[in-house]
């Protein structure tokens, strides 16, 4: 009799090693299906922000063009603008008789002294919206190299414990 009782403790026992590893199956189950959503969902934001510092970078060379361009608008204006106020001054010393003309002319400089602020105006509002924009690259830029690094730290991770696991396995193979 005793020796039966025995033998259910061992059934027991045996019926509860295999639910302990039909309960780990399952863990490493769900474990790998949220580890491959999560990786799915990293990967489209590593895309997005691929696309996004490509943009980034597209947008920046337009905007330094303009700003080049705008640069070179306001100093060809600025030369134009010095030339005029000399013809300004000579025709303003012909007399009364030219007045009329001189005054036009001054006119004339005025408001191309005026177009030069705006264009000005307009070169100091263009480096702000660029500096913005170069701040927001530099910040996705080290948002995307930290999750590269947390990424390849993690991988590294899983490497060396699925290591010691097969270690381990192999140590208690070598017992049995």
């Amino acid at each position: 009799m005793y020796t039966g009782g025995v033998e259910v403790m061992i059934i027991i026992l045996y019926l509860s090693v295999a639910l302990i590893a039909i309960a780990f199956l399952i863990l490493v189950i769900s474990l790998t299906k949220t580890l491959t959503a999560v990786k799915v969902t990293l990967e489209s934001v590593s895309e997005t922000l691929d696309g996004l510092e490509n943009q980034l970078k597209g947008v920046t060379g337009e905007t330094t063009m303009l700003l080049h361009k705008t640069n070179a608008l306001a100093e060809d204006i600025q030369q134009k603008t010095e030339k005029l106020e000399t013809v300004v001054d000579g025709i303003q010393g012909v007399g009364h008789a030219v007045q009329g003309v001189g005054n036009t002319v001054s006119d004339l400089n005025s408001s191309l002294q005026k177009v030069t602020r705006s264009v000005s105006s307009a070169v100091v509002r263009n480096e702000d919206k660029i500096i913005q924009i170069v701040q927001w690259g530099t910040a996705l830029k080290e948002l995307k190299d930290k999750w590269t690094d947390k990424k390849k730290t993690r991988d590294k991770k899983k490497d060396s414990q699925s290591e010691v696991v097969i270690h381990t396995q192999k140590l208690e193979g070598g017992r049995g």
